[in-house]
């Protein structure tokens, strides 16, 4: 598989197999996020990989109910310790930086068989206290990880036409 068959494979998986990720392959996700691009090399993202049937459902919770967040059979909390850089251009470097981190992940995961979600839709306080985080430390989004029991549907995508401009802003 090449890296746009992936890039087409990949959707948000919101049905999961109860069957356990592997250690070798949750391993090769956590490096694929660990060799991604970060603004000045900053590296500031840190993962809390979640497995316990307990903690999952307390997150599940947590994340306003989504039932399927518990099936999952890896929550992973994309974290990041930050003193809030900014760029030249005026964006945070850490939502930015930790969201590369986890769409290699993504990626990374459809090479191996598995699936992901983001999941965006979380208080941030109860998984901080859930899983002991500092609170100097920000929750980014929290991914689950496992073996997709659902299929894909068709992606609903604007047309490039609509989306790309050459050589100037047009409309």
């Amino acid at each position: 598989m090449n890296v746009f068959e992936a890039i087409q494979a990949r959707y948000s998986v919101r049905r999961y197999q109860s069957r356990p990720v592997e250690e070798e392959k949750l391993l090769r996700l956590l490096e694929a996020a660990r060799l991604a691009p970060s603004a000045s090399n900053r590296q500031e993202w840190r993962f809390v990989v979640v497995r316990d049937s307990q903690t999952r459902r307390a997150l599940m919770r947590a994340a306003k109910h989504q039932t399927f967040v518990e099936e999952a059979p890896v929550i992973l909390a994309c974290c990041a310790v930050t003193d809030n850089h900014v760029m030249s251009c005026g964006q945070l470097c850490y939502p930015i930086d930790v969201a590369i981190a986890i769409e290699h992940i993504a990626l990374q995961a459809v090479e191996e068989g598995l699936g992901t979600c983001w999941i965006g839709a979380f208080d941030e306080d109860q998984v901080k206290e859930l899983l002991r985080i500092p609170k100097a430390v920000r929750v980014v989004e929290l991914l689950l990880v496992g073996y997709p029991a659902d299929e894909p549907l068709p992606k609903d995508r604007l047309p490039l036409e609509s989306i790309v401009m050459y050589d100037r802003w047009a409309g």
